[in-house]
């Protein structure tokens, strides 16, 4: 594994400070495409904590710096922040075992770099980077990982593989001739072969590999977070998705989400949190509507939360 670092002063994007100076780093010589992440560092180099922000599918980290100004504002707290892209590129699944594997690694690369192992961790991520980042605090407590995370957050990710497959399949069958986005169909096979098989050929890899699964009255995946701060954030605007995708509620993140906070509290968790928010998504720079949008994290009150834990 080759490491080359390269260190960049951003002016042009949208949100963040004049100068203000991120380093990229490459762990596969010659590869671009994967493997490598962006970290946003206080000016001072005294670390607090750091948290690693994963982005959304198809995403970038240069693209995520345009859309939030979250990564900045926690390095001003002190919060070294790192935007990776994994060994599985941008087009990720996030809970995949290549996926976490590459998470993990990453994560104790940097900790030892930084020299962090004493350092507060916090992760979280944008859609399916919010799969990802729960997935991880999951496993890493499971497993007991060296790193594990003090808090967790999801902005609006997929979290029910099961829940999410047989929606996308009903939206396909109720849309009859009418044409569906492309993202349904993309999916729907995307999740056969990640899980290898449908819900009632292979449940038990949708259960293994979803950070919350409805339909498992074991409540498996869901009882490990039981002691882990977690909060969900999400923008249910139904009619903005009934009217420019033909989506309900069936087919909205907010049902697993509001499912998994709702037995996480009834485990016992104190500190598991459904955040809704209403007119806050829009995707930068155009500011075009969007309620799947990292638009609508509240970026102060986040870091707040998360620097209580």
């Amino acid at each position: 594994m080759h490491r080359i670092v390269i260190v960049l002063t951003l002016f042009f994007l949208p949100g963040i400070i004049w100068g203000q100076k991120i380093t990229r780093e490459y762990l596969t010589k010659g590869d671009s495409a994967a493997n490598w992440y962006i970290a946003v560092a206080p000016d001072d180099n005294n670390i607090q904590a750091f948290m690693f922000l994963l982005e959304g599918f198809g995403g970038t980290p240069d693209g995520l710096l345009t859309q939030t100004d979250l990564p900045i504002i926690a390095a001003k707290k002190g919060i070294l922040c790192i935007l990776p892209v994994l060994s599985t590129g941008r087009l990720y699944f996030g809970s995949d075992n290549t996926s976490q594997t590459s998470l993990k690694n990453m994560i104790e690369l940097v900790a030892r770099k930084y020299k962090l192992e004493n350092k507060s961790f916090y992760i979280g991520g944008f859609s399916i980077g919010g799969t990802c980042a729960v997935k991880y605090a999951e496993l890493a407590i499971n497993n007991k990982y060296a790193v594990q995370p003090k808090a967790v957050f999801g902005v609006d990710p997929p979290l029910d593989w099961e829940q999410f497959y047989n929606a996308a399949k009903r939206v396909v069958r109720i849309s009859k001739d009418r044409p569906v986005n492309n993202e349904v169909t993309y999916m729907i096979g995307r999740i056969e072969k990640e899980m290898q098989g449908t819900p009632e050929t292979a449940l038990h890899n949708y259960y293994n590999n979803s950070p919350y699964s409805y339909s498992d009255t074991t409540q498996k995946a869901v009882k490990t977070l039981v002691n882990t701060p977690i909060q969900l954030i999400t923008e249910p605007d139904v009619d903005w998705w009934m009217a420019n995708r033909g989506y309900d509620f069936t087919y909205m993140n907010v049902t697993s989400l509001a499912a998994m906070i709702n037995e996480l509290q009834r485990l016992g968790n104190k500190n598991a949190l459904l955040t809704t928010t209403i007119n806050k998504g829009f995707r930068k720079p155009d500011m075009i509507r969007h309620p799947h949008s990292w638009s609508i994290v509240d970026n102060e009150a986040l870091l707040q939360w998360l620097k209580q834990f």
